[in-house]
């Protein structure tokens, strides 16, 4: 299956398309769950290519599929603890791509401020997207919680 046993040939043969990656990043930061959220992102990908990229994810291990609660004709994506582990892998393409963009999106404190408590805050993002909420967007958000932990503390 895998052309070879080298450990960056199996991440990119697993993860290595922008369109999983970005699947993940959806998840992650903006707490997308189902088919349709994920088209509404930005990039545009097509039904068919993600339709393949979620099986794919499936298959990996990386995701699961469970029935929507409230509306039992969708489906909602959850990460598993394999997928949750690629967390600090998405956050230093982040990172990276913040740094070396002059346009990004990304948010310049933000980085900093993750960067001096990388430890701390991987291990509460993580918790959270396996909560169902993500660094983002929502009301319980990995940046919310971060404020008011920094104000809890002064």
């Amino acid at each position: 299956m895998f052309r070879s046993h080298c450990a960056i040939n199996y991440s990119l043969e697993i993860i290595g398309d922008r369109w999983s990656l970005l699947i993940i990043r959806d998840i992650v930061y903006f707490g997308k769950r189902t088919f349709g959220d994920f088209l509404q992102s930005d990039e545009h990908i097509s039904p068919s290519i993600l339709t393949q990229r979620l099986a794919h994810l499936e298959q990996q291990g990386i995701l699961v599929k469970r029935p929507h609660a409230s509306d039992r004709r969708k489906d909602v994506y959850w990460l598993t603890e394999k997928g949750l582990d690629l967390i600090p892998i998405v956050h230093e393409l982040s990172a990276w791509g913040a740094k070396h963009d002059p346009e990004t999106q990304a948010s310049h404190d933000w980085m900093v401020e993750v960067e001096e408590n990388r430890e701390t805050i991987m291990k509460l993002i993580r918790t959270t997207v396996k909560n169902g909420g993500s660094v983002a967007a929502g009301v319980d958000s990995v940046i919310d919680q971060w404020g008011r932990m920094k104000l809890n503390r002064k």
